[in-house]
């Protein structure tokens, strides 16, 4: 029964105008959650090859404080750049549209018709959803942004998008560092670092992962256990070759 009055509840208009409102903050939210699954992923990745390879705290701290700068800075940069590169191409889709409408107002009233004759309105209803539809050109524009592109009228903001992974990447790639900067503080306080450093690690991993599900489809604990999953294959095979490397580490 509560489980029916929570689906009510979603579809009141209020609801409704709501998650409308808010589908480009959530976009920075997504933003945030892979930022943070690569952050976590190749920091700890970084801590377990050098591990691997028997060097000591300040060693991991430095390599992984490095990464964690640059790699954090590349991803929130590429994401900066592609999220400008979309705007900027609907930008210049919108602006075709305008001179289109301008120059070509006929054509363009009869694409709107066509798109909704497709969508299966008939006769005078047609008629009166073409008139109120080119009534107002922006209105006019967004529709065909829309039917057209495929470009809904939200439109991100880069730095937002750039600055959400890069915050997120530090925060969640400095946990796999959290214990050896302990170590290095405090030695032997808390005996290897590496082992509560995985432990850490597979935590926010997980949660990472679960929350995550709310943009897939796919249940909570499968996408946290599929996060923490990948986690642990890179971190072994970075593990890996630590070792492999270990002979030639040893006069550092």
């Amino acid at each position: 029964m509560s489980h029916h009055t929570d689906h009510e509840a979603e579809h009141t208009p209020e609801a409704i105008r709501e998650r409308i409102r808010s589908s480009s903050t959530q976009g920075y939210l997504k933003d945030s959650i892979y930022g943070a699954i690569d952050g976590a992923v190749t920091t700890f990745a970084v801590v377990s090859s050098v591990t691997g390879a028997g060097l000591s705290s300040g060693i991991v701290i430095i390599l992984g404080l490095a990464n964690l700068l640059a790699d954090g800075f590349s991803m929130a940069a590429g994401n900066f750049l592609g999220t400008r590169a979309e705007n900027q191409s609907e930008s210049k889709a919108r602006r075709e549209e305008e001179r289109e409408i301008e120059t070509h107002p006929e054509g363009e009233q009869e694409e709107i018709r066509q798109i909704f004759a497709a969508k299966g309105f008939k006769g005078d209803t047609l008629e009166e959803v073409v008139k109120v539809i080119t009534a107002d050109k922006k209105r006019w524009v967004d529709t065909m942004m829309q039917e057209e592109h495929g470009i809904s009228g939200t439109t991100p903001s880069a730095f937002k998008a750039g600055l959400a992974t890069f915050v997120a990447f530090l925060l969640i790639g400095g946990i796999p560092l959290a214990a050896y900067f302990v170590d290095l503080l405090s030695p032997n306080l808390i005996g290897d670092p590496f082992l509560p450093s995985c432990l850490l690690t597979g935590i926010a991993f997980f949660a990472v992962g679960a929350t995550k599900s709310r943009y897939v489809e796919q249940h909570w604990a499968l996408s946290g256990f599929e996060t923490l999953g990948i986690g642990a294959l890179a971190a072994g095979m970075a593990y890996g070759i630590g070792l492999l490397l270990r002979p030639f580490a040893e006069g550092l």
